[in-house]
């Protein structure tokens, strides 16, 4: 895609590299970038050949949330349609982003610089894994234009993530937490300079490429079945029954062979 996009996609093999592409506004949400973002994910559904998605932004940012700015598209639509059913369709158009990201059999890395806040920390929650550079600092920023603090997820992601007691504060003050904050309440798995942000999620990225394609979509899986779950026997019953589906699977029998080789397993998705 051409760099003038609002969306950038680069393939490098079974890995996408998704880049938020609105350096000039820290990468805000406009309606241009939403629907981006939406239809990407929503394509990854069916899609078998990209394996691991890594979300980053261009520039000083992450995303810096919804774009407010008075010329924004977002912020004319919500002054010019005031109506339930207008703001409701707007509401729904950001927030099936997260829903999107959940429902995608791909794993999620979340490259998190700069602001991530409001709709930007929505992004990063509903990845499955989070770095963070030394300049991130992130919030739920809704609450401070008058909104609630809860939106696109954040009440639902925020609080498996770490905890309800410190959910609650991030979610009710709308302040900023620090990387190594976030680091501290295990909001994301490590923190590292900002020019170290892409090098560190290889070694991620190597160790699930190494693993049957299979095998990591139903891992993911299970882990969003299992937040939910109402007993330890109704995540079993879904571990068993995924256990059982994949050992009838060509890739199982290659993983064996490889061990018993000594050798990398060749995997075939099949």
């Amino acid at each position: 895609m051409s760099t003038d996009e609002v969306l950038i996609v680069e393939r490098r093999g079974p890995v996408d590299w998704v880049t938020l592409n609105r350096p000039d506004r820290l990468n805000a949400l406009n309606f241009a970038l939403v629907d981006a973002v939406r239809s990407y994910f929503e394509d990854l559904r069916r899609n078998r050949d990209t394996r691991i998605v890594v979300l980053r932004g261009a520039g000083r940012a992450f995303c810096a949330g919804f774009d407010m700015a008075p010329d924004s598209d977002v912020a004319q639509s919500i002054a010019q349609n005031r109506s339930p059913n207008a703001i409701w369709e707007i509401q729904n158009r950001f927030s099936d982003i997260c829903r999107a990201m959940r429902r995608c059999p791909q794993p999620i890395i979340a490259l998190m610089h700069g602001a991530a806040c409001g709709g930007g920390f929505s992004l990063s929650l509903a990845s499955d894994i989070r770095i963070a550079a030394e300049t991130a600092k992130m919030n739920a920023a809704y609450i401070k234009i008058g909104l609630t603090g809860c939106d696109m997820g954040s009440s639902y992601f925020l609080p498996r993530l770490v905890g309800a007691s410190m959910a609650a504060e991030i979610i009710l003050t709308g302040r900023f937490v620090s990387a190594e904050e976030a680091l501290a309440m295990r909001l994301v798995s490590r923190v590292v300079p900002e020019a170290g942000l892409d090098a560190a999620a290889q070694p991620l990225i190597d160790h699930m490429l190494a693993t049957a394609p299979l095998g990591l979509r139903m891992s993911k899986e299970a882990l969003n079945l299992s937040i939910d779950a109402p007993s330890l026997d109704a995540v079993m019953a879904v571990e068993d029954r995924h256990q059982a589906l994949l050992s009838h699977s060509e890739d199982a029998r290659e993983a064996i062979d490889a061990f018993l080789e000594k050798r990398a397993p060749v995997y075939q998705d099949r």
